[in-house]
């Protein structure tokens, strides 16, 4: 986690200092950052958020995104792990959101607002509405909070499946060592299953980033805009 966040606070401040001179190239790199913060601008932040509010919360989303796509990179090099391969990452990444969640919802409709708005209105008798809308509170409080732990849950369980089905195709290069003929029938249908499921695996990567990304716009947009 933590070589990930200095990797990424090293490479945005060089982008930075880069797209200061237009006068000079951009290169690869840089057209590649630049087109994948404009991605979450244009594709996620705005249309879940709205073009109001989106601007506000691409400083949190361009690093959520950037620092989940980065611990799932590095899931992919030879003993490094991915942070997001544990519960702690994703719930802490997740209790963000949450959080981001409640106080910009407090702070657009305000306190009593936000949690009142919770429940939908509904044109119910007075003794009916007394006795139903605490209970659709409460389960509409508690949706609010399973939602958050799935988002975890969501990415903790797409990236340790990778990783441990590319663990078990690999273990039969070893367990096919003690007989020969074996060994050399089954270690290339194992590198070539190893290699195809990488390349999966790296497709894997942006994708989770980028569906934690719209996941967490999506949530932030329902808490400033309920209607």
């Amino acid at each position: 986690e933590a070589v990930a966040a200095l990797l990424m606070v090293l490479v945005f401040s060089w982008l930075a200092m880069r797209l200061r001179r237009s006068d000079r190239p951009k290169g690869a790199l840089t057209n590649a950052l630049e087109a994948m913060i404009v991605f979450i601008r244009d594709d996620v932040a705005r249309p879940a958020i709205g073009g109001h509010d989106a601007d506000r919360f691409m400083p949190y989303l361009l690093t959520i995104f950037f620092f989940v796509l980065s611990c799932n990179l590095f899931g992919m090099l030879p003993w490094a792990g991915s942070a997001t391969g544990a519960l702690a990452t994703t719930g802490a990444l997740a209790f963000l959101t949450f959080l981001t969640v409640i106080f910009s919802g407090m702070a657009k409709l305000g306190p009593v607002g936000f949690w009142v708005g919770q429940v939908p209105h509904m044109d119910l008798p007075p003794a009916l509405a007394i006795l139903l809308k605490p209970m659709i509170f409460v389960i509409e409080v508690m949706g609010l909070g399973i939602k958050h732990f799935i988002l975890a849950m969501r990415l903790l369980a797409n990236m340790m499946a990778g990783h441990l089905v590319l663990a078990v195709i690999m273990a039969f290069i070893a367990a096919s060592a003690a007989s020969g003929l074996v060994w050399y029938a089954v270690t290339p249908a194992s590198l070539f299953g190893a290699v195809a499921l990488s390349l999966l695996e790296l497709f894997v990567a942006f994708l989770q980033a980028y569906i934690f990304t719209f996941l967490s716009a999506l949530f932030i947009g329902m808490a400033v805009h309920p209607h």
